[in-house]
């Protein structure tokens, strides 16, 4: 039997090993992509970390990740329109193509979703097999390691995209790298102003790279509503919560505009309570966020990314996949953006 080496989640404890698995086969509607580069995931952090989301949810031994890019290999016999040698990406959700919501056309509230690298083999090893629908060829303009984002970029583009952007002030909770880069898109979009928040200031420059108009550190003593009145603002239009503070929600709420929107995308503890008054007053539109709507969401990522907009600022570590140790340590240290290993 063939091996290949792969990024095991092998025992139910903190750590991943590199180790050796046997190479998948496809089925037949399957695609064979051989791994070019990789990128980790908060989720995969989540995993090494062994925390209590992983152990409730993986089952061990696992290949893990996500986040990547590669040229198709091998393809089952029923796959069209695709060819050996092409570059690929691939939506991580896999739908099961029968209940309500994937049959009229929502796939990425399928109620059967099925998580690559969480649910089944992931992408860290030499080979994946993804199901052909799954596959997103590249545009040549688009590099390796962008493409490699395309995943995390999506969930920032839902959320950004998911309401009308153009000539709005934006607030954003939270820096991170979805943060970041829904600045980047929020300026491409045509917002007016952007303000983010967050507790470093490590993330809040990140942002600033990406077009930010102003940064808050509360840890600082900075305030949002200081940066309300210094814009000349009544509040913000659109509100993109990625944080998963309640602190930072709360803020979000007492400085949106009447009539405003926000789209929730960071995971807000259970014991989050808010001002429901503020939020009914207000007539606040609030929408959860889960993954990329498939597969518009991937469209609209595609052409941003080749019309101009450049999210490699986010990029803060490339590594060799042997040397993996040092990114998920600077990942846990909170002093990475993205982290790029390559295969």
């Amino acid at each position: 039997m063939k091996k290949m080496k792969a990024l095991v989640k092998a025992k139910p404890e903190k750590g991943l090993w590199m180790d050796e698995v046997p190479v998948p086969e496809p089925g037949i509607n399957d695609v064979m992509v051989k791994i070019k580069k990789t990128a980790i995931c908060g989720t995969d952090l989540h995993i090494y970390m062994w925390d209590e989301w992983a152990q409730r949810t993986i089952n061990t031994p696992m290949v893990i990740g996500h986040e990547y890019m590669g040229t198709i290999y091998k393809m089952g016999s029923g796959v069209k329109n695709l060819n050996i040698g092409d570059r690929v990406t691939g939506e991580g959700h896999i739908a099961c193509g029968h209940c309500r919501n994937c049959r009229r056309g929502k796939k990425h509230v399928c109620q059967n979703t099925i998580g690559i690298g969480v649910n089944r083999d992931g992408a860290f090893a030499e080979y994946l097999i993804v199901p052909a629908e799954n596959i997103i060829p590249l545009d040549d303009r688009i590099p390796d390691e962008i493409a490699a984002l395309m995943d995390p970029f999506g969930n920032a583009t839902h959320t950004a995209l998911s309401f009308p952007l153009l000539g709005e002030d934006v607030l954003i909770t939270g820096a991170g790298l979805i943060g970041s880069m829904a600045v980047g898109i929020s300026r491409f979009a045509g917002a007016r102003y952007i303000v983010v928040s967050d507790l470093s200031d490590a993330r809040l420059e990140m942002a600033k790279k990406m077009g930010a108009t102003l940064t808050i550190n509360p840890t600082k003593g900075e305030k949002i509503e200081d940066a309300v009145k210094k814009l000349g603002m009544y509040g913000f239009d659109i509100g993109l919560e990625m944080s998963g503070s309640p602190h930072a929600f709360e803020d979000m709420i007492d400085n949106m505009y009447n009539g405003s929107k926000i789209s929730l995308l960071g995971i807000l503890p259970n014991t989050t309570t808010v001002h429901w008054d503020k939020i009914i007053f207000k007539a606040l539109t609030l929408k959860g966020i889960y993954g990329r709507e498939m597969f518009e969401t991937w469209y609209k990522m595609e052409q941003m990314l080749i019309t101009g907009l450049d999210i490699s600022p986010v990029i803060t570590h490339r590594l060799k996949v042997d040397d993996f140790m040092q990114g998920f340590e600077a990942m846990e240290e909170g002093n990475s953006g993205k982290v790029i290993l390559d295969w």
